[in-house]
């Protein structure tokens, strides 16, 4: 019987990598998406001793680039007749404005853009019990999705918390309707809320980032910890026919109803696809 398969990508992170661990212990041929293939192997190795499953393999993509997630999916296919899990995880908070080569502002590019084009373009290998979980942020609740969100991220001038929140926010909105679209296939998607956790995305490159981590380091998670609930919603039995919610602290997360059914979803969505239309194959879902 073939191994199931699952797609991590920011494997190579902290939280991608405790997330990794968990889905090869659990016995899946795992494929590690990862920034660069020199982290992604070292980790890859490290992974294998811990947990002795030796069917793990690491494909190379910058997700700021679409030409690379697209080439990255082409890989994944190459490997797998199938996907089980996919776990869209990466995540980035860039510190000043970067347009990447497509367009787009870096950290919508990197944190929505390229799990949407991922995802979009695995579902043909997606089937019945498939999973997929988004990673996203408490920080979704004060997002504004606004004309320049592909552009420059926000309205105004640069300000990397905002734009980081605008993409969670979009995230989430992206989990509810992909989750309506793909429901009559049997394929659920969620979102994880992995809390405040210590990873590389908190810098402390600004005057008040000192103080901040005086007074909340002690509410900080581990990568493992922030790792939990996603780790939980791939493989627990007890989620695998939930669709469309979002969860934290391994519970469903009460949104509200601005939330559930906000005004953006479908707007976004067709927005979406008109940026992303030369990079995704061709039909609706």
């Amino acid at each position: 019987m073939m191994k199931k398969t699952a797609v991590i990508t920011g494997a190579d992170g902290g939280m991608g990598s405790e997330i990794t661990k968990a889905v090869a212990m659990a016995g899946y041929h795992v494929i590690m998406v990862c920034y660069t293939s020199f982290k992604g192997e070292e980790k890859k190795s490290r992974i294998i001793l811990d947990t002795g499953n030796e069917d793990i393999e690491v494909v190379q993509a910058d997700l700021s680039s679409m030409e690379s997630v697209v080439d990255a999916v082409d890989k994944i296919k190459d490997k797998t007749p199938s996907v089980e899990l996919l776990m869209n995880n990466a995540g980035t908070m860039c510190t000043h404005y970067v347009r990447t080569e497509d367009g787009f502002e870096h950290t919508v590019a990197v944190n929505y853009l390229a799990p949407y084009l991922l995802t979009r373009r695995l579902l043909p290998i997606m089937h019945e019990g498939s999973r997929i979980v988004n990673m996203i942020s408490c920080t979704y609740a004060i997002g504004k999705i606004g004309p320049h969100f592909f552009t420059k991220g926000r309205e105004g001038s640069f300000f990397r918390i905002p734009i980081y929140s605008n993409t969670k926010l979009a995230l989430w909105l992206f989990t509810r309707e992909m989750s309506e679209r793909v429901k009559g296939r049997g394929i659920t998607v969620n979102a994880a809320d992995p809390g405040i956790v210590s990873t590389n995305i908190i810098r402390m490159d600004e005057w008040f980032d000192p103080l901040t981590d005086i007074f909340f380091r002690p509410f900080i998670r581990t990568p493992r910890q922030g790792a939990e609930t996603a780790i939980r919603l791939l493989l627990d039995e007890q989620f695998g026919n939930l669709t469309g919610r979002m969860f934290a602290s391994s519970k469903e997360k009460k949104v509200s109803e601005k939330y559930i059914h906000h005004p953006q979803t479908k707007e976004l969505w067709k927005m979406t696809e008109q940026n992303l239309g030369r990079f995704l194959d061709s039909g609706e879902i």
